[in-house]
């Protein structure tokens, strides 16, 4: 992430430099910058981690201006990140923005604004393109029409070719999600909680079923073979309705395989004053990141379902330590041997990944592996994986013992 301040002068700086004269002719108003930038802090597009230097935390995404998101081709682009409007007609209790429905706090960009401090930030090389989000202040209808209205002005009045990620806004009519589609690379509509009831917890305002689902099935039946190249995603609030771990992963589940997701993103839930649930107690980060692991395991391993149950505890709870380490203890009644096991096999070994598994199965028909110093040097984290192992017909503990 880049400081929203460095953002400012930045866009600040570029105001003169020349991208025809409709759209210099005012200055930027930094101020509006500011507050938009900081309103996406609990959007996330992607979970790339980077060194943060709050409390230590690794990948801190809880922060404004610009992210980092990864393009059709696996480019990393840096995007600017910005509300179209902090104003919102909604309720959602965990949200600082539902308590600007008409106060005097709220502030929108115009179509115009948007598109020149966006082009000012691409030409002064500072991102690749534009992640836009917006509350509902009114009527999602005339927020979607200007959101697309900016769009269109980047891609055909500036040729902008600039990756573009835009969020929906819940009960966008399907018109409007195709139009979108037409321009953008990638689009995503948050599903926020696990089934309509949790919603309820959550919002009045929003039809689970009606206002999210059925706009992410138009999303997915509407998707052309030119169209949408980075796909449609979405994101989870985790923690906001007391939902459990399993609850997700279920939805999550769904997700991708009826509503074609694909990439889905967590953003634990954080108490925020002023919002009906100010009291309620803030998610620590590593159960967002427990379920990081739990959807690449199924989303990249393939790990099965029913292997995945493995992972909850009794009420549904994912305890904090790999879940893949708590699958294996679980179902590997004894260690493997590196040099007869199969792939999918290996796959299942904590420290063992996709290429390392791969590796394995190359070497062992040259030499075979009898030493923890060879699966080292293939990438294996020995250190996680040496319980799971027979090496050379040793192993360092049961797994019972283990435990």
């Amino acid at each position: 992430m880049v400081a929203l301040d460095k953002i400012i002068r930045l866009a600040s700086d570029g105001q003169f430099d020349s991208a025809g004269p409709s759209i210099y002719d005012k200055p930027i108003d930094l101020n509006k910058v500011k507050i938009l930038g900081e309103g996406t802090k609990h959007d996330t597009c992607a979970s790339t981690r980077k060194v943060g230097a709050v409390e230590g935390r690794i990948g801190d995404v809880m922060r404004s201006g610009i992210c980092h998101a990864f393009a059709p081709d696996g480019r990393c682009v840096s995007l600017f990140k910005t509300l179209y409007t902090n104003g919102c007609q909604h309720n959602c209790s965990y949200c600082p923005n539902s308590t600007m429905g008409s106060g005097s706090n709220v502030v929108s960009y115009t179509p115009d604004e948007l598109v020149r401090i966006t082009l000012q930030l691409y030409r002064a090389n500072t991102v690749e393109g534009l992640f836009l989000s917006s509350g509902v202040a009114g009527d999602e209808t005339k927020m979607m029409e200007q959101m697309i209205e900016a769009i269109d002005l980047l891609r055909n009045k500036h040729h902008f070719m600039g990756y573009i990620h835009l969020k929906i806004l819940p009960g966008t009519s399907r018109e409007h999600i195709k139009q979108a589609m037409e321009m953008v690379d990638r689009v995503s509509l948050n599903v926020e909680c696990p089934s309509k009831s949790h919603m309820s917890e959550l919002s009045s305002t929003k039809d689970y079923e009606v206002d999210i689902l059925r706009r992410q099935k138009y999303i997915r039946d509407l998707v052309g073979k030119d169209m949408l190249p980075a796909g449609q995603t979405t994101q989870f609030v985790v923690g906001a309705a007391g939902e459990t771990d399993r609850e997700i992963f279920t939805r999550m589940l769904y997700e991708y395989n009826i509503m074609g997701m694909k990439r889905q993103y967590f953003s634990g839930f954080i108490s925020v004053p002023g919002t009906p649930m100010e009291k309620e107690k803030t998610q620590p980060r590593w159960r967002e990141n427990r379920l990081y692991q739990v959807d690449w395991l199924h989303r990249i391993y393939g790990f099965h379902r029913k292997e995945m149950e493995h992972a909850f505890d009794e009420i549904g709870v994912l305890p904090n330590r790999d879940p893949k380490w708590t699958i294996a203890a679980n179902t590997m009644d004894k260690p493997i041997d590196p040099n007869t096991a199969d792939h999918d096999e290996l796959l299942r070994v904590p420290g063992i990944g996709p290429k390392s598994a791969y590796r394995i199965v190359n070497l062992r028909n040259t030499q075979k592996i009898t030493r923890k110093a060879q699966l080292k040097a293939l990438g294996v984290r020995v250190g996680h994986a040496r319980t799971f192992l027979k090496i050379n017909g040793w192993h360092d503990a049961t797994l019972k013992e283990w435990m």
